[in-house]
């Protein structure tokens, strides 16, 4: 089959289950197609145009993402371990149970996306973007949120054990039963914050921003 299909236009198609494994579909239009359970591991999507597209339970392990526009994307289940989506808008994207271990979304747009019980163990969130998004008990340890914006996230019952928050942005994002222990959240801002049930044992708040009186946290 043929490997290059950069720019190309797949606009609604049903390619359930094909083989794109190291593919080139670079700057390609993938919009609205069904793509789930499809293959493509160690792909090159970078700039495709996969807005609204069916990419559930998909391999995309190793790929570059970098640039592409995912939003209102469906990839639950999807396995993107190690992929790159820097600088990817996952605007609304619909991603419960993927598997996001050391990902590289630096800088990408995760607004309102859904992350709930997914795997983003060593991943790097740096600056990115994810107010109002879901993180129900998603496994966060050890990955870095640095300078990332996660205003009114919800974070309740999620791993943040070892994580690097260092100067996010927290405002009014609920960590209720989160557990923290060992994160550095050194000059962020966790003001309207609720840290309810919070576990954080060994964590760094120097120079954070926290009220106090609304939390009820578990520092030992």
């Amino acid at each position: 089959m043929c490997k290059n299909f950069s720019g190309k236009n797949f606009f609604g198609k049903n390619l359930s289950g094909v083989d794109f494994s190291g593919t080139d579909l670079s700057d390609s239009r993938l919009f609205g197609a069904n793509f789930s359970g499809a293959d493509f591991s160690g792909a090159d999507l970078s700039g495709a145009d996969l807005c609204g597209a069916d990419l559930c339970g998909a391999n995309l392990s190793g790929s570059n993402l970098k640039g592409a526009d995912l939003s209102g994307a469906d990839l639950s289940g999807a396995d993107l371990r190690g992929a790159n989506l820097r600088g990817a808008n996952l605007k609304g994207a619909d991603l419960p149970g993927a598997d996001l271990r050391c990902a590289d979304l630096s800088f990408a747009d995760l607004r309102e996306a859904d992350l709930c019980g997914s795997n983003l163990l060593d991943a790097d969130l740096g600056g990115a973007y994810f107010s109002g998004a879901n993180l129900k008990g998603a496994d966060l340890g050890g990955s870095s949120f640095s300078y990332a914006n996660l205003q009114g996230a919800d974070f309740s019952g999620a791993d943040l054990s070892g994580a690097c928050l260092r100067y996010a942005f927290l405002f009014e994002a609920n960590l209720c039963d989160a557990n923290l222990s060992g994160a550095d959240l050194f000059g962020s801002n966790l003001k309207g914050a609720n840290l309810n049930g919070a576990v954080l044992t060994d964590a760094n708040l120097d120079r954070s921003s926290l009220d106090l009186k609304t939390t009820n946290s578990k520092r030992s």
